[in-house]
């Protein structure tokens, strides 16, 4: 069994020879190479230099990951949208004109992916060309209540009032919103697959602010959209999220052949709140990777001993930090390879 058919069986919920694990954000700032690159080359020039974003994706293969994830940023459709941003040193993203009204709403566009999107294209070409098979390429977007709090907020935010405001004060405003945001994104990732992802995922980063309630009102018609219309593509669609312990069986419900799940919910009981019809991925906790090696074994053991039998993809609950030791992320990919469950 080739490392790309571990990866993708999984997802399928097929039998593997070992469980494979990558890990979000594994191509980034805890790599001394990819801090290289970035003394030379900002963030953006990155994202949309082909060539650079190819040198990034290929970088933590060295660890003996199985799969690639595509380099590239949640939100970078908002710029072709009329909605420039830049990323502030030490503040992260920066919206320069946040969308508060209608107005704003209705001024933003919707695009295709070949318009002001092409670069992220071609490099997932170049991707799949230097792969040549090795391990399979995941694409991603970001989801609509993820990329509208940016928009919102304006950048980073802790509790979401303005976000909340709009959506709570001018229900009809929001789902415009949404609605333009979802077929943006819709269309993004269909782009993707017919450029060579062979898997796709949507980050709902931010989504676990909300209760199930809101989910349900404000949110799920619009991610179920994406999720239905990209499942018929046949590729695996992996639907993730973190804070979601409460919204796991929405989010089921809204699409996505795989669930990730955060590190606030043992395996087990995902599995059990979730069924067996769909792959899981998860969850162990990211600071994990910097406490001593038999504890990283540990936990990775515990959650491991928890998912036995088919559908489950190894990963974090949620990215890698910038300050994580190479070598714990290179031991916890080893330990997961060689893990074999007693019995």
């Amino acid at each position: 069994m080739t490392e790309t058919d571990r990866f993708l069986r999984a997802c399928r919920r097929e039998a593997v020879d070992v469980m494979p694990i990558w890990m979000m954000r594994q191509a980034g700032r805890y790599m001394p190479e990819y801090r290289a690159l970035r003394e030379k080359y900002t963030l953006l020039e990155l994202c949309k230099t082909p060539e650079l974003a190819l040198k990034v994706t290929m970088q933590p293969l060295r660890l003996g990951v199985d799969a690639a994830i595509l380099f590239a940023d949640i939100l970078l459709p908002l710029e072709p949208m009329g909605a420039p941003f830049e990323f502030a040193k030490g503040e992260g993203p920066v919206v320069h004109d946040p969308i508060r009204d209608r107005a704003g709403i209705e001024r933003l566009r919707v695009i295709d992916p070949e318009d002001g999107l092409g670069y992220v294209l071609e490099s997932i070409k170049l991707i799949r060309k230097e792969l040549n098979g090795k391990v399979p390429l995941i694409g991603f977007a970001g989801a609509p209540f993820t990329l509208a709090s940016y928009l919102i907020e304006g950048g980073k935010s802790a509790h979401f009032v303005k976000t909340k405001k709009l959506m709570y004060g001018e229900p009809e405003a929001w789902h415009l919103l949404m609605e333009k945001l979802a077929e943006v994104v819709r269309k993004y990732l269909r782009a993707q697959i017919v450029a060579g992802a062979q898997v796709v995922q949507l980050f709902d980063s931010w989504v676990g602010q909300l209760g199930p309630d809101d989910y349900q009102q404000y949110i799920f018609p619009h991610v179920s959209k994406i999720l239905k219309d990209i499942e018929t593509t046949g590729v695996p669609v992996i639907h993730f999220g973190t804070g979601t312990t409460t919204l796991l069986p929405l989010q089921k419900k809204a699409g996505g052949t795989v669930i990730g799940v955060d590190w606030r919910l043992p395996m087990d009981d995902a599995r059990a709140m979730l069924g067996d019809d769909v792959a899981l991925q998860g969850n162990l906790d990211p600071t994990i990777l910097f406490a001593p090696v038999p504890v990283i074994e540990a936990r990775a053991a515990d959650i491991l001993q928890r998912m036995r039998g088919v559908g489950y993809v190894f990963n974090l609950g949620h990215g890698i930090l910038p300050e994580t030791p190479v070598e714990s992320v290179q031991r916890l990919v080893d330990f997961v390879h060689e893990f074999r469950h007693p019995g």
